[in-house]
């Protein structure tokens, strides 16, 4: 008598390894993309909080991110956080047209996203996926 697995059992654990990969991959994406929205949330109010500073100490907020890095004093640091949803690209940043009012913004979920706001403060967002801070609101979603 020989000794080992027939065909159809090592099938079976095959399958079945299958089936159990089936479920965990959606889990562990899911986690990724909750990661990924905290990191982002976190990093945003790092942002607004250094924009803030810079408001106190100069009086307006930067034209661009970038300046927050080459602030006397220094707010930030040397380098600023980038979007997590779309690699190596940095958070997005608009100055209402009186810029009175600040948006910076991640891509989100969709790796698109964006937003703009008005000279009274409010933000428009061109989809749901975006995540943002402003000088006046924060995004309660995704």
């Amino acid at each position: 008598m020989k000794k080992g697995f027939t065909l159809v059992e090592i099938m079976i654990v095959v399958a079945l390894v299958a089936i159990l990969i089936a479920i965990a991959i959606p889990n562990v994406l899911g986690v990724k993309r909750s990661g990924n929205i905290s990191q982002a949330k976190s990093e945003l109010a790092a942002l607004q909080a250094a924009l803030e500073s810079y408001y106190m100490s100069t009086g307006a907020y930067p034209a661009a991110l970038n300046d927050l890095t080459s602030a006397t004093p220094n707010i930030i640091g040397t380098t600023l956080p980038t979007d997590p949803f779309v690699s190596g690209v940095d958070y997005g940043y608009n100055l209402s047209p009186s810029t009175v009012y600040f948006v910076v913004w991640s891509a989100g979920t969709g790796g698109s996203a964006s937003a703009s706001i008005n000279d009274s403060g409010s933000v428009s967002e061109s989809d749901s996926s975006c995540i943002f801070i402003s000088s006046g609101d924060r995004d309660t979603t995704p």
